[in-house]
């Protein structure tokens, strides 16, 4: 096999752990209004429960660069998404026991979401960089592809009231089986016996202003992001009364939009560059933000998530290619990133719990707007490093 082919052959092998990382997390958050139901939890509850896998992943995150940087990206995702797949197994098993085991297994889940994050990317930079164009929106694209399906999967489970358990359990087997395989085709990138150049030591990215604003910049857009996969579905239900049906459908609304930007977006960032993009993606998320926290009918919520969807879908494959820039050291920036960006992403949906205990699920997602502005403030920081091209490369 030339080495073009084992490119072309470990680009796709990072393609389906990506699609297969999003299924995983669409399964799951598809799912959670009946697992609030089936637990009994208020929105408070339920956003405490959600904090679990943030947990997880802030144990991981702050030294998955060391970890990448000590065994490579190819053994560190084995692992990790062994992790993620048993802490989905868990969780789902946890809904017919109690929260206690709901809770031990989605930090499961975030501890393998967290450093499989940041091995997968530093994987996906690789290859970028092994090709010589770019590809990394398209990753983000296949997670998106995956969280369609799942959201899709999630929706014909209840139409035919499948359990929580059997559909998730279901799930993470598959997930786990075919990610194990495909991974035995990843480049040995991210190790410190294969990549090249003056690395110095991961966590010295901690002390790098640029990377610090870059992760200022995917706090507020992974806030967005993590926010609209897992309230606004519970939204719909608690303003509109939606069946299960269509609280899932709301969810498919938003992961389709984002696929969609995902997908075309390596075009639009190589056209229009990466600050003057997200400038612009940044004021349409805050109008769909908007229009789902004062819409009159769910209707108008699906409209305003597609806006949102749209305006905030590049904003994580901008961050961690933005940090990946310098190759020699992407393992470090890239865990630094992606650790501030998840503290966002999955701790809001905790903090929109709490304010939705008085002001209701729908009012609670304007504090969302409030962080893409301070994201759109900061989005000068992703601007490419000189040799870096001014695209998602």
């Amino acid at each position: 096999m030339s080495g073009l082919q084992r490119v072309e052959v470990a680009k796709r092998a990072v393609s389906v752990v990506f699609i297969l990382q999003g299924l995983g997390f669409a399964s799951w958050a598809s799912r959670i209004p009946q697992v609030q139901e089936q637990l009994d939890l208020s929105p408070a509850q339920l956003g405490f429960v959600l904090l679990s896998i943030a947990v997880g992943c802030l144990l991981a995150l702050p030294t998955a660069g060391i970890v990448v940087h000590r065994f490579g990206a190819a053994r560190t995702t084995a692992v990790t998404v062994t992790l993620f797949a048993g802490g989905i197994t868990l969780a789902a098993i946890g809904t017919n026991i109690g929260v206690l085991v709901v809770v031990i297994g989605l930090v499961l889940m975030g501890i393998g979401t967290g450093a499989g994050d940041v091995a997968m990317n530093v994987e996906g930079a690789a290859v970028e960089q092994s090709l010589g164009r770019s590809v990394m929106p398209r990753f983000h694209a296949g997670f998106s592809i995956g969280t369609v399906v799942g959201a899709l999967l999630g929706i014909i489970a209840n139409i035919l009231e499948l359990s929580v358990a059997v559909h998730l359990t279901l799930m993470a087997a598959i997930i786990l089986v075919i990610s194990l395989v495909a991974i035995r085709s990843y480049l040995p990138a991210g190790s410190e016996e294969h990549d090249e150049g003056e690395r110095g030591h991961p966590m010295a990215a901690w002390k790098e202003p640029r990377t610090l604003l870059i992760g200022v910049f995917l706090f507020a857009l992974a806030f967005s992001e993590g926010t609209g996969n897992e309230w606004v579905g519970v939204a719909s239900v608690d303003s509109f009364a939606a069946t299960a049906a269509l609280a899932s459908a709301t969810y498919f609304v938003f992961v389709v939009a984002m696929t969609t930007v995902r997908w075309f977006g390596a075009g639009i960032l190589d056209r229009f560059g990466r600050v003057r993009t997200m400038r612009v993606s940044i004021l349409v998320s805050i109008v769909g933000v908007l229009l789902v926290v004062f819409a009159p009918a769910l209707w108008v919520v699906m409209v305003g998530c597609v806006f949102w969807a749209l305006g905030t879908g590049l904003g994580f494959p901008v961050g961690m290619s933005s940090a990946a820039d310098d190759p020699a050291k992407a393992a470090g920036r890239v865990s630094a990133v992606a650790s501030i960006g998840y503290l966002a992403f999955l701790s809001g949906p905790a903090v929109v719990g709490i304010i939705a205990e008085h002001t209701g699920v729908q009012r609670s997602l304007s504090v969302t707007a409030v962080l893409l502005v301070i994201g759109f403030l900061v989005v000068g920081a992703t601007k490419p490093l000189p040799g870096a091209s001014d695209g998602a490369h």
